[in-house]
């Protein structure tokens, strides 16, 4: 009885995905990257291929992330399923992070039209705009005021 993609699996392809979209890339280019199909990459993607060791090297290259940002938000239930959660080695009680805002189209927007601001301190005071305006602390607020 065929039992469908493994659930980490379908986990790093979700990250993969994110990732790529928030970096506008197409399936196209990224697999042209890494000398593959889109179709190998919507594979990756959905879970059904799992991506070997060192093909999760060169897309965390690619991506600029590191190779841990493809685990990283996992379900807590997933992670105790895979045997992650060793004592010790994890947080316990931490609530399970919903990534259902970071894959609007709003939020990948914004975040490729920040990235496009090439002048890195104008960027860094967009940055601490928003913060104060989502009502979050400003680093160096106060202190010439």
């Amino acid at each position: 009885m065929p039992r469908g993609p493994d659930p980490i699996d379908k986990h790093v392809g979700a990250r993969l995905r994110l990732r790529r979209t928030l970096l506008g890339l197409s399936q196209e280019k990224l697999g042209k990257q890494l000398n593959l199909t889109f179709q190998q990459i919507q594979k990756y993607e959905r879970g059904a291929n799992r991506v070997g060791a060192s093909r999760l090297f060169r897309l965390s290259q690619i991506l600029d992330v590191p190779v841990a940002f493809f685990y990283d938000d996992m379900p807590h239930d997933l992670q105790r399923e895979a045997g992650v959660n060793v004592p010790g080695f994890a947080e316990d009680g931490q609530d399970p992070y919903d990534d259902s805002r970071l894959a609007r189209r709003e939020t990948l927007e914004l975040v490729r039209a920040y990235y496009r601001i090439s002048d890195n301190s104008l960027r860094a005071r967009v940055f601490e705009l928003v913060k104060a305006v989502a009502g979050e602390p400003v680093e160096g607020a106060g202190e010439n005021d």
